[in-house]
């Protein structure tokens, strides 16, 4: 399997093409430290490197693929049609205003609603994941220097490693419960967070990832690459790909023993 065999290998390279110039841009933001960070209705801060990168790729879009549909974070839905972009152009912003290195740039093209390319650029990581659909998964600093990318073998709980993000949002969710008593059943956890724990469970480091609280845009860019390194990508309900408010990852054989572990907790009897 290679890059070449993908019929969307095209749109993958103009992806990292735009994601090296912003990460140029990112950069020279993320030295410096030096921006407003304002707060969306939704309480999460933007600031203006946000803004701008996403003006940067639409820009890059809309000269070569002019026809495509986009969708982005800080600017939401522009045209139409069967193949349509999705930008998060800083995923990790609070940890990009506080100088911690984990943040990424994430570019995906959905074709009639199917995430088919994904590029994650970490620049501050000096890593980049990418993936085309047939294609599979890779990581590496360009399409010339690249591994390819392969799940673990991890197959009961009990050995496997497991990275989340926050904790709020899994009592909102109804799940927080279950949630504790997994952290419980396997063998290590970490809150690597935001994509770097999706790009993990792709390298074969990490063996389940999830999240309580998604949207597209944090999520598009990460399903090919999990899912051509050979694992799965569902909601927590089991929908595949990126189509719910949440998000499960895994090897594959760890698949539905997470899925039963991170259920909805039961309701409590009635005294």
């Amino acid at each position: 399997m290679s890059i070449a065999s993908s019929p969307y290998t095209d749109d993958l390279r103009l992806a990292h093409m735009i994601a090296d110039s912003v990460d140029s841009q990112n950069m020279s933001y993320f030295r410096s430290l030096d921006f407003e960070v304002e707060t969306k209705p939704d309480l999460s801060p933007v600031t203006v490197a946000d803004r701008q990168a996403e003006e940067l790729i639409r820009s890059q879009l809309g000269r070569v693929r002019g026809r495509d549909a986009v969708y982005g974070e800080e600017f939401g839905e522009s045209g139409s049609g069967p193949r349509r972009w999705v930008l998060d152009p800083i995923d990790g912003t609070k940890n990009f205003i506080r100088g911690v290195p984990v943040w990424a740039t994430l570019i995906a093209l959905l074709d009639h609603g199917e995430p088919v390319v994904g590029v994650v650029s970490a620049p501050a990581l000096g890593r980049r994941w990418w993936a085309a659909q047939g294609g599979g998964a890779y990581t590496g600093k360009s399409l010339a220097q690249a591994k390819q990318l392969s799940v673990s073998k991890v197959s009961a709980a009990q050995d496997a490693s497991f990275s989340y993000s926050s904790l709020d949002g899994w009592r909102d969710l109804g799940r927080s419960r279950n949630f504790l008593e997994f952290t419980e059943t396997v063998w290590r956890t970490r809150a690597y967070g935001d994509f770097w724990s999706y790009c993990l469970v792709a390298e074969g480091a990490v063996d389940i990832a999830a999240e309580p609280e998604l949207e597209l845009y944090d999520m598009a860019a990460l399903v090919p690459i999990v899912t051509e390194a050979g694992g799965r990508f569902t909601s927590l309900d089991g929908d595949p790909g990126c189509s719910g408010a949440n998000a499960l990852a895994t090897n594959g054989l760890l698949h539905e023993a997470a899925l039963a572990a991170l259920a909805p907790d039961a309701a409590t009897p009635i005294a």
